[in-house]
């Protein structure tokens, strides 16, 4: 799967572009403020439906403009292309179009179009808290398993609904009623995760070993709460507490994978490079394992390519990369910075003042 063709309007200081792309790697040249970094945003937003950049939706769309277009047609092995388009408006109606038909959902979108994402603030991921990692483990299962993110989003709701009742409650049998579905919920999502984890450390860890060989790395999946607990009886148990608190302290919405050297966390060891070729080890991991048990290829969107990594790094990574023979998107501040990576499959792209030009 790659992108053959992107069209975007109006998308921050991105006026009018139609761009047709390398199934292999896209390089996207310019100075910083040019809006290089705004076509991977764009593409993200194609494929999840908001910015890597902003929550704010009127911060995306471009000065005086009422609406954001992103539109782009995907290549499908044996398949004819597919159009997929999202249109983002400033009083924050979204439409998502796939194939023609509208009103269609973003995460249809997202099964359609993964993704990766390699930012010079990626970092977050292995130094952030656990919302990061969990949203690491997330985006594996929301691929192998469909109904994820249905039973993701009703837990989110019934957590919320027992947070507000537990402000209010007395007794234990005020909140019974959610709990109920709630630790049903949150034993499949549990067991979901645990799986993904134990099935995507192999492959990060060869990865790791080969970018880090140095360093032994050791991933570690927590639930949320105790592993010898029963979840039903955690919540009765914990009742009190919660209700002290105002919210429910255990659960999947609780969960972290922890990443360290030994017994100590990675970010208290690593460098600033090395946690970047981490970041990326992970990455590469999870693209590499959703190939192997869908068929599809991830989208890999590499913001500042030459951040935090000298030449021996670079050239490491772009070597993985190719290797996966996936569709590469990378943006650098001049052709030196990707020199490691010229002589691979690409294409080349100019990015100044908003204005784009194939090479």
């Amino acid at each position: 799967m790659s992108l053959e063709r992107l069209i975007i309007k109006d998308f921050r200081n991105l006026a009018d572009c139609d761009l047709t792309l390398s199934d292999g790697f896209n390089y996207l040249i310019g100075d910083n403020g040019s809006g290089k970094t705004s076509v991977l945003e764009a593409i993200h937003f194609l494929g999840h439906g908001r910015s890597f950049r902003s929550h704010l939706t009127k911060r995306v769309i471009r000065h005086e403009q009422e609406a954001l277009f992103v539109h782009g047609k995907i290549h499908q092995a044996d398949q004819s292309p597919l159009p997929v388009g999202i249109t983002k408006r400033r009083d924050g109606v979204t439409e998502v179009k796939i194939a023609g038909q509208t009103n269609q959902k973003l995460a249809q979108l997202a099964q359609i179009v993964p993704m990766q994402l390699i930012t010079p603030e990626g970092f977050e991921l292995l130094t952030g808290g656990p919302k990061f990692r969990r949203s690491f483990i997330d985006w594996g299962v929301f691929y192998l398993h469909p109904e994820f993110y249905n039973a993701w989003s009703r837990l989110t709701r019934l957590t919320k609904q027992r947070n507000a009742q537990l402000k209010r409650a007395t007794q234990y049998r005020e909140v019974a009623y959610w709990d109920a579905e709630l630790a049903l919920l949150c034993e499949q999502i549990d067991a979901w995760r645990r799986d993904y984890v134990e099935a995507v450390t192999a492959r990060a860890a060869e990865i790791c070993h080969a970018f880090l060989p140095d360093f032994e790395i050791r991933l570690s999946y927590y639930r949320g709460w105790d592993k010898e607990s029963e979840y039903r009886q955690l919540l009765a148990d914990n009742f009190e507490r919660d209700c002290q608190l105002g919210y429910t302290v255990s659960g999947a919405h609780k969960a972290d994978l922890r990443i360290k050297i030994g017994a100590i966390p990675v970010e208290d060891v690593l460098s600033r490079g090395q946690l970047k070729l981490m970041v990326c080890a992970l990455r590469l991991a999870q693209g590499l394992h959703l190939t192997e048990k869908t068929g599809k290829q991830c989208l890999y969107l590499i913001d500042d390519f030459a951040s935090e990594l000298d030449s021996q790094k670079r050239g490491l990574l772009a070597q993985s990369l190719a290797q996966t023979g996936a569709q590469v998107f990378i943006s650098a501040i001049n052709e030196a910075q990707i020199g490691e990576m010229s002589s691979e499959n690409g294409k080349m792209f100019y990015v100044e003042n908003g204005k784009i030009t194939a090479g």
